[in-house]
């Protein structure tokens, strides 16, 4: 699914930076390197530290057991948070394996492989700019986690550098990328959108990078490509992570020659363009499983742009419901969304993120109740269904069907709700293909949400 906005979104006016907090301090000692002493301490002043046996993490750990990225430590609200990006061997905190865990204020030790780190928060030494506004263009938020993020984007979007933006499924990762389009020195240029979970395997080159006629069955005309329609501007590749590996080295030589070739072509044409792509998968745990190479990761990720979860920022959620109220012109229903309310809602863990709550406020303005966005749990029953539930007059493979049908419809209209209705997120979850999902919610006649990505 291909996006041409011509002349891109319009530069934008850029606020200036109105603000200074103290920057996170972590100290990382290394005491055990492939199981002989070590005694190497490192002190990073960052929100991001990457630990692993690739040269190109905060943390270098020259240990065979180690994976290239092994566990990255991230700077959230309320502690240090670590999280195992898909490493062969595990993370290990008091002899317990975790993948994902908050560490103490004080201190703690964590084992990979044969090596040993201790690692504890040290007093901030300086401090970081921040955007004392609430908004950034489209992008809303009051916390620190999007106080930070404005002033990243302020500053990244007037370089010309290829950007990585990392966040969950409905955190606003195209907003992002939008918005530092309309500041960038490309703003007069196109904006091509590439959404790289939507279109299918065959199609995915001429997408890309087009095609001539008669290159494949059904080339009736030639085709320009999303790189050569973005020429003199910013190509936007959503969700980076479904590239199929076979394209990975196409891409590649894309960002390295900034040249393409159309299908079916022999010539090669020149292309000036910036590339912004966006990811809600860990793309360093692909490259330990050698589903995303990386070298193409390295390209892609000149600056790495991580959007905060709506969990970590709550405090955002009263002014985001305004602003979602605005935009359905329903102004008169904030007085569904009570103190009480708001506080029921700062504890839900939002895993649909800002997507899941403009589709609850929206719900909440159609019924005219702010009923809770989950759901109550439901009592399992404790004997199976009696003889009595079951309709003996239909024939048992109709019956078996209706059970089934209605199996399917729940779990397909819960797991929808869970991840905001993205169809991509949805799929993983369930363990489906994509397109098999697609046509589920055809054949049940699901309506799901009217922000599902298709």
């Amino acid at each position: 699914m291909r996006q041409i906005f011509p002349g891109g979104a319009g530069a934008a006016t850029t606020p200036q930076f109105s603000g200074r907090v103290a920057a996170p301090r972590i100290e990382v000692t290394l005491e055990r390197e492939a199981g002989k002493p070590a005694d190497r301490v490192t002190v990073l002043d960052q929100e991001l530290v990457r630990i692993g046996s690739h040269p190109s993490n905060e943390i270098v750990v020259n240990d065979p057991l180690v994976s290239r990225f092994h566990f990255r430590l991230v700077r959230a609200s309320d502690a240090w948070r670590l999280t195992d990006t898909g490493s062969l061997n595990g993370v290990r905190m008091g002899g317990v394996r975790v993948r994902d865990a908050d560490l103490p204020s004080s201190e703690c030790c964590v084992e990979i492989g044969g090596s040993l780190l201790r690692i504890r928060e040290l007093p901030s030494m300086g401090t970081v700019e921040v955007l004392q506004t609430p908004n950034f263009g489209a992008l809303y938020g009051k916390s620190l986690a999007m106080q930070k993020l404005f002033a990243t984007l302020e500053r990244v979007s007037k370089a010309d550098v290829n950007v990585l933006i990392e966040g969950e499924s409905g955190t606003g990762k195209e907003l992002v990328a939008s918005q530092i389009a309309r500041r960038s020195s490309r703003a007069d240029g196109p904006f091509v959108v590439v959404d790289c979970s939507a279109i299918t395997r065959p199609l995915m080159e001429s997408e890309l990078f087009g095609h001539v006629k008669g290159a494949f069955t059904g080339a009736e005309r030639d085709r320009v490509g999303a790189f050569e329609a973005a020429n003199g501007g910013i190509v936007f590749l959503d969700e980076i992570g479904e590239l199929p590996l076979d394209m990975q080295p196409k891409l590649l030589r894309v960002l390295e020659a900034r040249e393409i070739r159309r299908l079916g072509e022999t010539k090669t044409r020149k292309v000036d363009v910036r590339i912004l792509a966006a990811t809600n998968r860990k793309l360093e745990e692909e490259v330990n499983r050698g589903t995303f190479r990386e070298d193409l990761y390295f390209r892609l990720s000149v600056v790495t742009i991580r959007v905060p979860p709506l969990r970590e920022r709550s405090e955002d959620i009263d002014l985001l419901i305004r602003v979602f109220l605005d935009s359905f012109n329903a102004q008169e229903s904030i007085h569904l969304f009570t103190p009480e309310v708001l506080e029921t809602l700062t504890r839900h863990s939002w895993p649909g993120n800002v997507r899941e709550l403009r589709n609850y406020v929206e719900r909440s303005v159609v019924f005219d109740t702010a009923a809770p966005p989950w759901r109550e749990p439901t009592a399992v029953p404790s004997q199976p269904p009696s003889t009595e539930e079951i309709d003996l007059e239909v024939p048992f493979k109709i019956a078996k069907e209706r059970i089934i049908d209605d199996f399917e419809r729940r779990y397909l209209g819960a797991i929808l709700d869970k991840t905001g209705g993205n169809l991509s997120s949805a799929a993983r979850k369930a363990g489906i293909d994509r397109m098999y999902l697609h046509r589920l919610i055809q054949k049940l006649g699901l309506r799901p949400p009217r922000s599902l990505k298709d």
